[in-house]
């Protein structure tokens, strides 16, 4: 048996459409899952809930939690229930660059899983995204500027369809990719100016690029009013692009899916941007 969780959200919903057969899906709000599914309802931190719903399940995919301060505590007690429940191999969601000092501070949270994971003695297959080429459009603001301390540093962004393509074949045939990471990225790896062009060119709105200073990007988020770790958080995706971080282009998603990665204007271009 195969376990989806996230399986109402972009990524793990995506993977429920393309798996085929039927899936236990994990989700937090039963209500959202679609009609006649095998669903099981479960909180990551509630390690108890967790067991019960992924108990008799032989692969898992573990879809990273929700950006929280206690996220890593949540992901350990998903793996434990998962040690518990007997399950043969997790497949988990990470994050490119995943390291424990890391630039991009919730890399760290997914270096500290896969630490966790590979501990627990479970076979796992981890899948370390870059950023999501589909949420580009949204960085840009009223004012058709995408504003960040990322200088020219460049991405290799990915598509998040070609993601959960990849995350298909390998739960379809866990065993050929125990034990792997496989580095999720799209063709080419661009800088935000490069970014802003293309959605420009997409949207038909004129788009362009603020190199922000440490000090401007801190100031330009004052207005959210988030908590400072998650305004850090925000900062460190640019400056995890300024240093050369999110630069690496692999060829692991042609390999896991038979065709080449998407590229953000190939993306931008067929019009599936959610």
């Amino acid at each position: 048996m195969i376990v989806i969780s996230g399986a109402t959200g972009r990524l793990g919903g995506r993977v429920a459409q393309r798996i085929g057969g039927r899936p236990r899906l994990l989700v937090r709000d039963a209500s959202r899952a679609p009609q006649g599914a095998d669903v099981a309802v479960a909180d990551y931190a509630d390690g108890e809930s967790v067991r019960r719903a992924l108990d008799g399940a032989e692969t898992v995919l573990m879809v990273s939690g929700a950006e929280t301060p206690d996220r890593v505590a949540q992901h350990r007690s998903f793996v434990d229930a998962a040690k518990a429940a007997g399950v043969g191999h997790l497949v988990y969601t990470s994050f490119a660059g995943a390291a424990p000092d890391a630039t991009f501070t919730l890399a760290r949270d997914h270096w500290h899983t896969e630490k966790h994971i590979r501990d627990r003695g479970i076979d796992y297959t981890f899948l370390r995204d870059n950023l999501y080429a589909d949420f580009l459009p949204f960085l840009v603001g009223e004012d058709g500027v995408i504003r960040g301390p990322a200088g020219d540093g460049r991405a290799a962004v990915v598509a998040q369809d070609d993601i959960a393509d990849a995350i298909v074949a390998v739960l379809r045939e866990p065993a050929g990719h125990a034990g792997k990471t496989y580095e999720m990225t799209g063709p080419e790896a661009i800088s935000l100016a490069e970014a802003a062009a293309i959605v420009g060119e997409a949207t038909g709105k004129p788009v362009r690029y603020h190199d922000e200073s440490l000090a401007e990007a801190y100031a330009s988020r004052e207005h959210y009013q988030a908590p400072k770790w998650q305004v850090d958080a925000w900062v460190s995706t640019y400056t995890a692009i300024a240093a050369g971080e999110l630069a690496h282009v692999s060829s692991d998603v042609e390999t896991l899916i038979g065709r080449p990665a998407t590229s953000l204007r190939e993306l931008l271009s067929s019009g599936d941007r959610a």
